[in-house]
């Protein structure tokens, strides 16, 4: 099987420091960062942001595109259909597509999730949507955060959006590197809370990591998420859906 040919990316810069290009491996590649591993400090230290993005990530992206390597077939697909579509999967590599996909997916939405120096609240009908669903920004922040140090071991904390029931706003927990589309919800925002995002800094206090990422997240990219609520999950899971570019 012949490989895929991948064009080369330029680095991305912040303030003058080249990150790191995206490494590529046959179809599915890391994506490239908007900010500099040091950008999100204090809240994410640089040498976290390193260990995640290169080590975590980037093993996840090696791994998924292991597991397709005898299916050529399935290597045009986005790792969010594979996600989503794991019953038309080979029964030998599902487990490990659900996995690095999974991982690549999340991961992909995460780093897009902060900026540094960004608005702190949300606009728009984000903001109205989030009054009208929790009362207030600060009830929302408790909500999430509550959710999120609940997580037992490994997994994730989001708002989402039902793609059923129109635009109503909720938090849900996921374990592993499950995503909110394999429950037909649209995500909306997120949070790592698996312990290499943060133990670093925080040792096993969760909570408090997750109070203090407020200050990096980046709400022009979750309302433009939300955005997206309207869509049906064909045009969610699409190749060229701005959601999921990185995948």
């Amino acid at each position: 099987m012949s490989e895929l040919t991948i064009q080369p990316v330029p680095q991305p810069v912040f303030e003058g420091v080249a990150i790191a290009a995206p490494i590529a491996i046959k179809k599915h590649q890391l994506p490239a960062l908007k900010y500099d591993y040091a950008a999100l400090e204090p809240t994410i230290d640089a040498r976290t942001m390193m260990l995640h993005f290169e080590k975590h990530h980037g093993a996840y992206v090696k791994k998924l595109n292991e597991a397709l390597e005898k299916f050529p077939d399935l290597q045009n697909k986005s790792a969010v259909w594979l996600l989503c579509h794991l019953d038309h999967l080979p029964t030998s590599i599902k487990t490990a597509v659900h996995n690095n996909a999974g991982g690549h997916v999340n991961h992909g939405l995460f780093w897009r999730a902060m900026k540094p120096c960004g608005r702190t609240e949300p606009t728009g009908a984000l903001r109205d949507a989030i009054n009208r669903d929790f009362g207030g920004l600060a009830e929302f922040k408790q909500v999430f955060e509550d959710e999120g140090a609940k997580v037992f071991g490994s997994g994730w904390v989001w708002l989402v959006c039902s793609l059923k029931n129109g635009a109503n706003l909720q938090v849900i927990t996921t374990t592993g590197h499950d995503n909110p589309l394999m429950q037909n919800l649209l995500p909306v925002l997120l949070n790592d809370v698996w312990e290499h995002a943060h133990y670093l800094s925080y040792e096993n206090r969760r909570p408090d990591y997750l109070k203090a990422w407020w200050a990096v997240v980046d709400w022009d990219q979750a309302s433009a998420n939300f955005e997206k609520r309207s869509q049906s999950v064909s045009e969610i899971l699409s190749a060229d859906n701005a959601l999921f570019l990185a995948t």
